[in-house]
């Protein structure tokens, strides 16, 4: 059964790159594409399947990853129309990498657990920067990262090299000596220079979470949830007194707020 599988999934996966490379040839809007083109493509399609994934949605999910399939098939068309790199290099490259980072499955390296294996992982992605001659510790990490995780993977990064916080206190010491900054300047009227150091509280404040074992992103995404659903709930509130927020007071606003904190929403946001 295993090797019929393979075989249909080898069919499958050469008729949706013969798919793809026939809208390459002969759709107009396919055609134009370059990789540039594209970015904003590859980006959203790949929050879509994430939305898919929040949503407990198997078949929505089985959807979006065609469709990010097809990002990705169609940039290895375009990379092999220019000689650059083909749909067989990709492969190949990755499944070298794969191999050659997870030493405790294809190599004789046990690893205890999962901070030995990450462990491994940075250590082995240093040795290809060197060998890549890429010296400097940040490169690669991409700019066009949104500004969040690039923070904390910068921060991640930092820490793999020797440097980092001591802990969770330092980091939030370090937000708030930011923070008296950013009152400095607004005393001395420089906006400008406040923006400054709200970026450097915020790109502080992003590598907290790391040190509770947790994800900036998603801390963020649950506090937006937790927001969205507030807001909902003061929102309905409001809305069946006959009013709207703007016909409350500041006070009547806190109110409602803290009201709303105590009870569950049931449209806390949409998936």
């Amino acid at each position: 059964m295993a090797d019929l599988d393979d075989a249909l999934l080898g069919q499958e996966f050469i008729r949706f790159v013969n798919v793809v490379r026939e809208l390459r040839r002969s759709c107009p809007w396919d055609r134009a594409q370059s990789a540039p083109s594209l970015t904003r493509y590859l980006i959203e399609e790949a929050y879509e399947a994430v939305a898919a994934i929040e949503a407990d949605d198997p078949s929505g999910l089985a959807d979006e990853l065609g469709d990010l399939l097809l990002q990705i098939v169609l940039h290895a068309t375009i990379g092999a129309e220019s000689g650059a790199f083909d749909l067989t290099q990709i492969i190949s490259q990755g499944a070298d990498k794969l191999i050659r980072r997870h030493p405790h499955v294809f190599a004789d390296r046990p690893a205890r657990d999962t901070r030995e294996v990450a462990r491994r992982w940075e250590e082995i992605k240093r040795e290809e920067r060197h060998a890549a001659a890429a010296h400097a510790t940040l490169d690669r990490i991409p700019r066009a990262l949104p500004a969040l995780i690039r923070a904390e993977k910068l921060g991640g990064r930092a820490r793999t090299a020797g440097m980092d916080w001591t802990d969770l206190r330092a980091v939030l010491a370090k937000v708030r000596e930011e923070l008296g900054e950013v009152e400095e300047a607004l005393e001395r009227g420089q906006e400008a220079a406040a923006a400054q150091e709200l970026g450097d509280a915020l790109l502080a404040l992003a590598n907290a979470p790391r040190f509770l074992d947790a994800s900036a992103e998603e801390v963020l995404r649950q506090a937006c949830d937790k927001f969205v659903g507030r807001f909902n709930s003061l929102e309905d509130e409001v809305k069946a007194s006959g009013r709207t927020l703007s016909d409350l007071t500041p006070t009547e606003i806190d109110a409602a707020w803290e009201r709303a904190k105590t009870r569950p929403s049931g449209r806390a946001h949409d998936k």
